[in-house]
């Protein structure tokens, strides 16, 4: 399997022969991505994509049935399925990102976890923008595209442990990540992750300027 590093997460698919290519200083290799996320995303991650609310609502609704109503409201606009505001994107820069996680996929895991804040990073990537999640177990990896008015589309993969480099996106079904990068308050932006391969029906992970 070969791997590639962040900004080469997101390769075309269709390996066209013209795309730009450079080395890096660690000899990986990193095609010119396409701005249009629909060039780019597997039919799988597009499925997720469609299906981000039905998974919103339902990761909720198992939370609340498992007592974490409390918790669910406390949270506010980050935990509402309709908070997304309109706006510029998300700047550049390093970010507090806290992860929750509604709904259990498969018996015996929780059904609401929320996890302590962790470092991410958003920086320009050859015309788009890089999200990376520093820290922590689990870590998404990929780049940032345009969308609509509401919201901008995330492609990446999925880090584990003490790995240093991503697989290619579209490699590996298990690892793809995709979601919506959204601005819900000032200062306040989510990214959501519907129907991860793992644990969860759709993992919230709010971001917020560091400092």
């Amino acid at each position: 399997m070969r791997f590639l590093l962040p900004a080469a997460a997101l390769t075309l698919l269709c390996a066209c022969s013209s795309m730009e290519r450079t080395i890096n200083r660690e000899g990986a290799i990193i095609d010119q991505p396409a701005r249009d996320w629909h060039l780019v995303a597997t039919d799988a991650d597009r499925a997720r994509l469609r299906d981000w609310r039905s998974a919103f609502v339902e990761g909720l609704a198992a939370a609340r049935r498992s007592g974490a109503g409390a918790k669910v409201d406390a949270e506010g606009a980050l935990l509402a399925p309709d908070a997304a505001l309109p706006g510029p994107p998300i700047p550049n820069g390093t970010y507090n990102c806290r992860v929750t996680k509604l709904g259990a996929k498969s018996a015996g895991l929780l059904d609401y976890i929320a996890y302590p804040a962790f470092t991410c990073r958003v920086r320009a990537e050859r015309g788009l923008q890089g999200l990376a999640k520093l820290s922590g177990s689990q870590r998404q990896v990929g780049l940032i595209f345009p969308g609509d008015a509401l919201r901008n589309i995330f492609l990446g993969t999925l880090m584990f442990g003490d790995e240093n480099r991503t697989m290619q996106y579209g490699g590996d079904p298990d690892r793809d990540v995709a979601g919506y990068v959204e601005r819900i308050g000032p200062q306040r932006w989510r990214l959501l992750i519907p129907r991860p391969t793992f644990e969860s029906q759709i993992d919230v992970i709010e971001l917020v300027p560091a400092g």
